[in-house]
C-alpha cells in the first residue's frame, strides 16, 4: 500500500514527542513492504530549534538509529494534491497548518479514493478545543486518537463511530534492554520542562524524593527556564540539556530507575494517556516509578510493570527501596518488559491501523455497490 504521513517532523524530536512514535510506525510499514513517504513542513520549528541549538550533528543520532527513513519537505502554498500523489492512505497530524488539513480533506471530499485519517496526539482538544475545532475535519474518512478519553472528545464531537483509539507504543527494534548490563546508578528523567504545567508535580514526585533519598539525578531536555535551572541545582540535580531521542536507549541503560511524571492534563481530565517515554523506558527493561496517574485503560498492571506513589514521601520510600534491592529491580524490568512486547510495541499498532483501513474500505466499497 502507498502510505503518506503528513507530520510537524520526522527528523526532529526536539520537544517534538510524536516523532518518536511515528518512526517506529513508519519503520515497521516499511519493513513490511508498505511504500511509505513521510511529508513535513519548511521551517518546522522542532526542527529549526533542533538545528539553531545543535546544527546538522543534531540529527546525527536519528540517521544513524533510523536508516530506511526519510521525509520530503514542502513549502506554504504547495499543491496539495501533487504532496498526496497517488497514495492510498493518507495520515495527517494534528500539528498541521489548518489550510493545509482543510486542503487535504476537501481532496478527499472531491471524490479522491485515498482513506484519509486525521490524528490527534495531544491534549488540545480539550486544553484549546477551539484550536482543534477550528480544523475542516469534513472531508476525513476518521480520526486516531491516542487515548479512549481523547476518542470520546471526538465522540462527542459528532465523530460516532469513525474514531479509534490508537495508542503510542515503543519501536522495540530501538528501545530494548542492553546487550550487555553495565554499571548502573542514580536516576533519569528525560523529559521537557513545557509551559509549566507540572512544575509542581515535578518538585513533589522528582527533584525533592531524588535528593532526600540521596540518589543522583540525571535530567535531559528542554525549555527549562532560568527558574527551573535554579530548582534543579536546588535538589542538586545534574542537567544535560536535549538529548536525541535516538540515544534514549544508551542513556537509560546507565541508570537503576526513572519516574514518569504526567502532564496535568493527562492526569486529570484525559485520564489514561501516558506518555511515550513510558513505553520507551519498559521497553528497555528498566524500573519505572509513575507519580498519580490513573490507567483507566488497563495498558498495564500497576505494582507489577511499575511502582505508583500518591504523594511525594511515598515516592521517595519507593526510590529508596529500589536502590537497594536488585531483586525488585528485576521483577519491574522483566513484567514491564513482558507488557511492552505482549501488547504496545509499534507492531501491534500496525497491525491496528490496517484492521481500520480494511473496515474503512469494505464499508466505501459496500456503499458504492
Amino acid at each position: 500500500m502507498k502510505i503518506a504521513y503528513f507530520t510537524h517532523s520526522l527528523a526532529s524530536c526536539w520537544n517534538h514527542g510524536n516523532a518518536h512514535f511515528l518512526r517506529g510506525i513508519l519503520r515497521e510499514l516499511i519493513a513490511r513492504g508498505h511504500d511509505v513517504r513521510a511529508l513535513e513542513p519548511k521551517g518546522a520549528w522542532s526542527l529549526t530549534n533542533l538545528l539553531a541549538d545543535h546544527g546538522e550533528q543534531g540529527l546525527a543520532a536519528y540517521r544513524q538509529a533510523y536508516p530506511e527513513l526519510s521525509s520530503e519537505t514542502f513549502a506554504p502554498g504547495a499543491d496539495p494534491a501533487k504532496l498526496v500523489g497517488d497514495a492510498e492512505l493518507v495520515i495527517v497530524h494534528e500539528w498541521n497548518d489548518p489550510k493545509l488539513i482543510a486542503a487535504i480533506g476537501a481532496l478527499r471530499a472531491q471524490g479522491q479514493r485515498f482513506t484519509l485519517l486525521f490524528h490527534d496526539t495531544h491534549h488540545r482538544a480539550v486544553s484549546d478545543p477551539q484550536a482543534i475545532r477550528a480544523f475542516d475535519l469534513s472531508g476525513y474518512d476518521g480520526v486516531l486518537a491516542f487515548g479512549e478519553a481523547l476518542s470520546d472528545v471526538y465522540r462527542r464531537w459528532g465523530w460516532g463511530k469513525r474514531v479509534w483509539t490508537w495508542h503510542e507504543a515503543a519501536d522495540i527494534r530501538l528501545f530494548r534492554p542492553p546487550e550487555r548490563e553495565g554499571q548502573r546508578s542514580g536516576l533519569v528523567w528525560i523529559g521537557n520542562w513545557g509551559d509549566g504545567e507540572r512544575t509542581h508535580e515535578l518538585e513533589e514526585f522528582l527533584f525533592r524524593p531524588a535528593d532526600r533519598a540521596g540518589l543522583p539525578l540525571d535530567i535531559y531536555g528542554v525549555r527549562y527556564p532560568r527558574e527551573a535551572l535554579v530548582t534543579l541545582a536546588r535538589h542538586r540535580a545534574r542537567y544535560h540539556g536535549w538529548a536525541p531521542n535516538a540515544r534514549a536507549p544508551e542513556i537509560l541503560a546507565k541508570h537503576l530507575a526513572t519516574v514518569h511524571v504526567p502532564r496535568r492534563y493527562y492526569s486529570t481530565i484525559l485520564p489514561g494517556i501516558p506518555t511515550i517515554r513510558v513505553f520507551e523506558a519498559l521497553a528497555c527493561g528498566i524500573p519505572l516509578v509513575s507519580a498519580p496517574w490513573d490507567d483507566a485503560e488497563h495498558l498495564f498492571r500497576p505494582g507489577t510493570d511499575y511502582l505508583r506513589a500518591a504523594d511525594g514521601k511515598e515516592m521517595e520510600r519507593h526510590l529508596r527501596v529500589l536502590a537497594g534491592d536488585a531483586a525488585l529491580r528485576a521483577e519491574l524490568a522483566r513484567s514491564g518488559l513482558e507488557t511492552i512486547r505482549a501488547r504496545h510495541t509499534c507492531a501491534h499498532r500496525v497491525d491496528e491501523l490496517l484492521l481500520i483501513v480494511a473496515a474503512l474500505t469494505r464499508a466505501r466499497l459496500e456503499d458504492a455497490a
